[in-house]
């Protein structure tokens, strides 16, 4: 699948209204491809969604879904108490904190119905009969890993390559299993480093994902090894993006660095820092989906606000190198950009 595209750079699923069908769209055009992101979705908004896409272009597209997780039994009283301090400088209640599995049944199933091209999972391993469901309609599945052992589990279970994320990534780190004393979640690794490493141990084609924001940085996971780049950042200021404007803002100043953090979702996760994030990230128990949707009315006020301070504004380590502008001229300028690195570096080794 991905050793054809005419341009090996793909828009990687983001949650939450970045990916919406006109950035997928229009990625596609430009020979690349564009995952819409399932997660935080109805099944009948993804239907939505998997049909505009179909009617705005030819090319393929995935959609990603986050694997359910196990239900945290944590006491989220204490977190609860520090929301609800945040809430009330927005004159708002705190959201329920409860557990569930995101509709992941409902939204395979219409995947399967739907028989979407390439399906990646995060936040760990499908069940094999998922898998061989999606298999039977001809879909591709895609899994998301971490690390080298991770690696070898997905390609163990049936995936049909994996996406493999370094530390430097934006938004949440896909970990298998997100150890509570561990604020990162598990062991780290650069996203060169994994490559290599995951490379190691199965034969998967093997898509590179992490603080890849120009033409160079594809240039160098593909000599690496990699099929293809996924990069999520570089697409945020993208015209076609759903990214608020709040946070639109706060990457084109580009003046925060970046930093992990539980506080906005319970799961470790690469964003801005913002007050928000330097506050309460020490005390935030490790409790998802519970603390994506206890904190959810105050991000969605936040953003109402023009206040970027209790947000949460997921970007890799890159992200100050980022651009705006369409979808396709992005694509075009990654392209361009990465032929123009292998040249220097052809010249180099000449």
């Amino acid at each position: 699948m991905f050793d054809s595209l005419r341009v090996p750079v793909i828009a990687a699923p983001m949650a939450g209204g970045p990916s919406t069908p006109e950035l997928v769209a229009a990625v596609g055009r430009a020979g690349a491809f564009g995952y819409l992101a399932g997660g935080y979705l109805t099944a009948a908004n993804l239907a939505e969604q998997i049909a505009t896409v179909r009617r705005l272009s030819d090319a393929a597209f995935g959609v990603n879904l986050f694997v359910p997780g196990i239900r945290s039994t944590m006491d989220l009283s204490a977190y609860v108490e520090r929301m609800e301090h945040e809430a009330r400088r927005y004159g708002i209640e705190v959201g329920e904190p409860r557990w569930d599995d995101d509709g992941y049944s409902a939204k395979l199933d219409l995947l399967v119905e739907a028989r979407v091209p390439v399906v990646s999972f995060t936040f760990g391993l499908p069940a094999g009969s998922d898998i061989e469901r999606l298999h039977e309609v001809g879909t591709t599945v895609v899994v998301t890993v971490t690390s080298p052992e991770e690696a070898r589990q997905a390609a163990e279970i049936g995936a049909d390559a994996l996406c493999v994320q370094g530390f430097e990534a934006g938004g949440h780190r896909s970990v298998f299993a997100d150890d509570p004393a561990d604020p990162y979640g598990g062991p780290l690794y650069g996203l060169l480093a994994n490559v290599r490493l995951c490379a190691a141990v199965t034969d998967l084609p093997l898509v590179a994902a992490g603080g890849i924001v120009r033409g160079a940085d594809v240039a160098a996971v593909v000599t690496a090894g990699a099929v293809a780049a996924q990069l999520g950042t570089a697409f945020l200021r993208a015209d076609e993006a759903g990214t608020n404007p709040t946070q639109r803002r706060a990457l084109a100043a580009g003046d925060r660095p970046t930093a992990v953090t539980r506080a906005f979702s319970g799961r470790p996760a690469r964003g801005l820092v913002n007050r928000f994030l330097r506050e309460h990230s020490e005390q935030a128990p490790a409790a998802y989906p519970q603390l994506h949707r206890l904190t959810k009315p105050i991000r969605a006020a936040s953003g109402r606000a023009g206040d970027p301070e209790a947000m949460s504004l997921w970007a890799g380590q890159t992200y100050p190198l980022a651009e705006e502008g369409p979808a396709e001229a992005i694509v075009d300028r990654l392209w361009n950009e990465a032929r123009e690195a292998l040249r220097g570096a052809t010249r180099r080794f000449e």
